[in-house]
């Protein structure tokens, strides 16, 4: 992974930049090197792929702590930094050595410790998904790669080899804790803590399964299917319950979150539930009106240019727009006018804009004030 360059050098930001300078920088990389605009250059391409790579990974605000931790070593699965789950020497498939035994031993509230063998809900999983504007518009359906902990199918989640049963802990009694008695100055004080014989389980497994060494849990890569809704909009979540870690003494499962990074598209912006367009037209369709095509996520459409129409006109295609996440209906498409300027005239094209100048009473000596600008008043 040496050959892979830094992701903040990627999108061009500092290693503090904002959740909104980091969709920012994103954005005008994707855009400029969008495949739809530069067919067959693999340059723009390998730029896109490497742009949405690290926007994957630094607008994700774990994935981003990791990176800045390791670098591109914490997504690499053979470098031993909580990627995979392969071994239980680090624990890292379980998120570190502190997150197992806070599983194991539970917690304390007001002094008095949780039940170690009570229902516990599993964590939740986060994932992303990349999808086109036109997906995030009218929604799709997607596959995900997910790595969900899940109980033990050969022990069934006891921990314990096929056949056998693990012990009751003598010294807790299979509570996890122990009353320590100390005399203090001010008398004697109770206390409890972890059972150091049993590690807070409450119980002890003399033959522990091979399969997930003990811990009644083992890593499993899936493909989940998600449903992403129609007017689904860049950055936002969508909530798969019960898609992620299995839970603890037979709690629900945790849930799966998908953050949502929306592609930008060669032509459209997006506005809420608005689609913008910015739109050439020729200085003759402008000063004569004409009839033209511009594109919608519909395909094209026929739009009206009014006689005398100004650079920077707004032009509203109702219901044309993004359709409402929640309830019917669509927002709006507006196509904002830009007026080409014809360059490179050949000398009979000049005569008649001269006499076109003539006409309207502009004088040649007039500098400033060309038959293209806009008189400001």
């Amino acid at each position: 992974m040496a050959d892979k360059r830094d992701y903040y050098e990627v999108l061009g930001v500092s290693k503090d930049a904002s959740a909104e300078e980091l969709k920012k920088a994103y954005r005008k990389i994707t855009k400029e090197n969008h495949p739809d605009l530069h067919p067959g250059d693999k340059a723009c391409e390998e730029r896109f792929k490497e742009a949405n790579e690290a926007y994957e990974i630094l607008s994700d605000e774990e994935k981003r702590k990791k990176y800045d931790q390791f670098g591109h070593a914490a997504f690499d699965p053979n470098a031993g930094y909580g990627a995979g789950f392969g071994d239980f020497g680090g624990f890292g498939g379980f998120g570190g050595f502190g997150d197992i035994f806070g599983d194991i031993f539970g917690s304390f509230t007001g002094g008095t410790r949780a039940n170690p063998n009570a229902p516990r809900r599993g964590e939740s999983v986060r994932a992303t998904v990349n999808i086109s504007f036109e997906e995030a518009a009218f929604g799709c359906k997607k596959e995900v790669a997910v790595g969900v902990v899940e109980g033990c199918p050969d022990c069934k989640g006891t921990g314990c080899a096929p056949g056998t049963t693990p012990e009751i802990c003598p010294d807790c009694k299979g509570s996890g804790t122990v009353t320590v008695n100390q005399r203090t100055p001010f008398g004697v004080m109770q206390s409890s803590s972890p059972c150091s014989k049993c590690r807070g389980t409450g119980k002890i497994i003399h033959q522990p399964c091979k399969t997930c060494r003990g811990m009644g849990k083992i890593r499993r890569q899936h493909k989940v299917e998600i449903n992403i809704p129609a007017g689904i909009d860049d950055g936002q979540t969508i909530s798969k319950p019960g898609a992620g870690n299995a839970g603890v003494n037979g709690g629900p499962a945790g849930d799966l979150l998908v953050s949502v990074i929306v592609r930008p598209h060669a032509r459209f912006e997006r506005d809420g539930t608005s689609v913008l367009l910015e739109q050439e037209i020729s200085y003759a369709q402008a000063a004569l009106g004409a009839e033209i095509e511009v594109p919608t996520l519909d395909g094209k459409v026929k739009l009206t240019i009014p006689e005398g129409t100004q650079p920077g006109a707004v032009f509203r295609l109702k219901g044309k727009g993004i359709p409402f996440l929640r309830g019917s209906g669509r927002g709006d498409q507006f196509v904002s006018v830009l007026v080409k300027v014809p360059k490179n005239l050949t000398g009979s094209q000049k005569e008649l804009l001269r006499q076109f100048a003539a006409s309207m009473g502009e004088l040649d000596g007039d500098a400033g004030r060309g038959i293209f600008s806009r008189k400001k008043h």
